[in-house]
């Protein structure tokens, strides 16, 4: 069983220093995959002649990125960074060697400008992509696995998973959305980066309205709050995709054990509608003299509110046929918000709402870990283990059998498992649209001039 807060192998180490990290960005980190992205450079896919340190398009010049960085033992973080070129940003870091590298959004000018523009210059980020974060220390509350704060394990790296399917479905279904990346944290969550051309240009307003659609869970109580009758479609879906994930590790003592025991499922029953308590009396008992999975008790759960709030061909109690419109609501609503209490997403707005809002760059490395920031492969999602996402040190191990002459060596380390699949189903999509819609501008402007 993976233990909380499972540390690396023994042989790699924490090994988080200078020289494993200068080995790490000059021969592993994926330069060509990141700027290509950020830059929206499609070249990376039709190869001109190569034109070494090429200025780079405005979406990555005028980007911020931030570094932390150690000098004379001293951690040291720098902002409003910018660069002209992937060769200029490479070799930065090569040379800095950062702990920490985080993006931001791409500003009217280059943000390495920012203290010689004139006062009153405007600077705000134009836009940026729409991002997403999932922390499963906002899901302290509801962690029955025995972890808190920093710590995780496989069971409640469930309730990361089960946000990944809900928002991911939203995103593409409602929203229209194609071009997401799902990255892995390094530690106890996951970034989700959406970089549609309509998601990019979002301005703050339009990005608070797509993160209050998703809004249900109030964040101070975890209690779902402002669910409608009937149910709106996000969380009939919402709901579809979670109840068996709820049955599957929350329910059982494989997973945390809300049904599996009476010290458990006492205080579930208690968060029952106060009408239904009656429920809650008849379980208990019930329970205490038969023997049933949690799977099963879920069930039984559910067709006993069901009775109780609509009772048919069966002698109705005063207290069951005076019930209102309201308490009967609250009853058959209770299991969706009992569910999304512990598996609806818990998103942390403020990351998704504000264009100069930076974020950690994929593929680096987690200083607290030693793990690679790695894409998470959508037809897997269910069966990524964040414990089994490779260290620094291992990767830098697989160099040994790697040809010093080779380019882009990552392909040739465990890293290919990672940044392979993400190359194939996100970054080269992408750039065949971006050339697409590029081809397509330049045909309109042809063909406008060749009205004149």
């Amino acid at each position: 069983m993976t233990t909380p807060d499972q540390a690396a192998p023994s042989h790699t180490g924490n090994a988080f220093n200078k020289d494993l990290l200068h080995v790490f960005y000059s021969q592993l980190f994926p330069f060509e995959l990141l700027y290509s992205w950020l830059a929206y450079d499609h070249n990376y896919l039709y190869p001109t002649k190569k034109e070494d340190n090429k200025m780079a398009p405005e979406s990555f010049r005028f980007r911020e990125v931030s570094f932390e960085s150690e000098i004379d033992g001293r951690e040291i973080y720098s902002r409003f960074l910018s660069f002209n070129s992937m060769e200029d940003f490479r070799a930065t870091v090569i040379k800095r060697l950062p702990h920490k590298i985080d993006f931001g959004g791409v500003y009217p000018y280059p943000p390495k400008d920012k203290a010689t523009r004139p006062k009153g210059n405007s600077f705000k980020a134009l836009t940026k992509e729409l991002i997403f974060d999932v922390d499963l220390t906002d899901y302290d509350s509801v962690r029955m696995c025995g972890c808190q704060d920093k710590k995780i394990c496989l069971k409640c790296w469930q309730m990361a998973t089960m946000a990944i399917k809900v928002v991911d479905a939203a995103l593409r279904q409602d929203f229209g959305f194609k071009h997401i990346a799902w990255i892995y944290s390094g530690r106890r969550g996951v970034h989700c980066w959406v970089a549609d051309p309509q998601a990019r240009e979002l301005d703050d307003s339009a990005r608070d309205a797509v993160v209050s659609y998703f809004s249900v869970v109030d964040k101070k109580s975890a209690n779902p709050v402002g669910l409608s009758s009937p149910l709106h479609p996000l969380f009939t879906r919402s709901y579809s995709i979670l109840e068996p994930m709820f049955l599957e590790h929350i329910c059982p003592e494989t997973g945390h054990g809300l049904l599996a025991i009476p010290e458990k499922w006492e205080p579930l029953l208690d968060r029952l509608p106060r009408v239904a308590l009656p429920v809650k009396s008849a379980l208990l008992e019930k329970w205490s003299e038969e023997v049933s999975t949690p799977q099963e008790k879920w069930l039984d759960l559910k067709e006993h509110l069901q009775i109780f709030a609509h009772p048919k061909g069966t002698k109705k109690s005063r207290k069951e046929s005076d019930l209102s419109y309201s308490d009967k609501l609250e009853i058959d609503q209770w299991p969706v918000v009992t569910v999304f209490y512990f598996c609806y997403p818990r998103l942390d707005t403020a990351v998704s709402v504000h264009r100069d809002h930076l974020l950690k760059s994929p593929f680096c490395v987690h200083p607290g870990t030693g793990r690679v920031c790695v894409p998470i492969d959508m037809r897997r999602v269910e069966s990524f283990d964040p414990f089994q996402v490779p260290t620094m040190g291992q990767v830098i191990s697989d160099l040994d059998n790697v040809e010093a002459e080779t380019k882009e060596k990552w392909r040739r380390t465990r890293l290919a498992d990672y940044f392979g699949p993400f190359e194939k189903d996100f970054l080269k999509p992408m750039l065949k649209e971006v050339a697409r819609l590029e081809r397509k501008i330049k045909e309109e402007e042809a063909a406008t001039r060749a009205d004149f």
